[in-house]
């Protein structure tokens, strides 16, 4: 499962940079797998049109922003250059551009959606302009920006008005998010797997937060071993089922037939 796309995003060498997005489910009965390549013969027009969504200010102000295009609508994201959670990722721009162009395939209107590691919260902004009820999670010291941004490009625009809540991994999760009370229809997370030492503590909210017919979208860049060792173990606990590289979307449900969706 691999979604291929051009260095242009950041402005790196194309060779081994692939990013993979993940619909998976815990439920035996109920399991996507996603798979998608975007082939060199193809990879100019996908950049063209992730990169057309994205835009900068005229003339420097004093909160640094950037701006996107999604769902209709004008997004403009404060970000935060001295943290990781503050800055927009090219993972979450292929999740923004993913949830934008299948809303019919994965309709989001009224379903009930927690972002983890919701950064700048631009992939939460985007569900909730595309009708879902989203909360978007993300660490304490994130909370203030990340409400600052939500509230900007939600307010008066979406059907459902999003919540800003914080999730620590791994902590307070029964407290916070009780099994019998809390229930998600959709979990989304982007690039929340990188050289960080809290990939137990993930593994373990993925866990905690999925019902037998939750879906999980995850968008993901490949950089290293650790990505790859953590699909691993993402497998001990969800059904996951890889496919071969191919130039459509193919979803794969256990005891249905394969259903393709052309990527463009």
């Amino acid at each position: 499962m691999v979604f291929r796309i051009s260095s242009q995003l950041e402005r790196i060498p194309l060779t081994g940079l692939c990013w993979g997005v993940w619909i998976s489910s815990p439920d035996n009965t109920s399991v996507f797998a996603l798979s998608v390549t975007v082939c060199v013969a193809r990879i100019s027009f996908t950049i063209a049109e992730i990169m057309r969504r994205r835009f900068f200010p005229a003339l420097i102000t004093h909160n640094a922003w950037e701006g996107f295009n999604f769902a209709g609508h004008e997004i403009r994201i404060t970000e935060a250059t001295d943290c990781y959670g503050a800055v927009v990722w090219p993972s979450a721009l292929v999740l923004c551009y993913f949830l934008e162009t299948n809303s019919k395939q994965y309709n989001l209107v009224d379903k009930n959606v927690i972002e983890i590691g919701a950064g700048t919260g631009l992939v939460s902004i985007v569900a909730s302009l595309l009708g879902a009820l989203v909360t978007a999670t993300d660490l304490p010291e994130l909370l203030g920006n990340l409400q600052h941004n939500v509230l900007q490009n939600t307010k008066l625009k979406c059907k459902n008005q999003p919540h800003v809540k914080e999730l620590s991994w791994g902590i307070d999760l029964e407290k916070n998010f009780p099994r019998s009370s809390c229930h998600f229809d959709y979990i989304l997370a982007a690039d929340v797997v990188y050289h960080h030492p809290f990939l137990d503590e993930l593994l373990l909210t993925f866990d905690h937060l999925c019902k037998n017919d939750t879906v999980i979208l995850w968008a993901m860049r490949f950089r290293l071993d650790k990505e790859n060792q953590f699909v691993g173990r993402f497998q001990t606990l969800f059904d996951l089922e890889l496919t071969p590289p191919t130039w459509e979307i193919y979803c794969y449900n256990k005891g249905t037939e394969n259903i393709s969706y052309p990527l463009i």
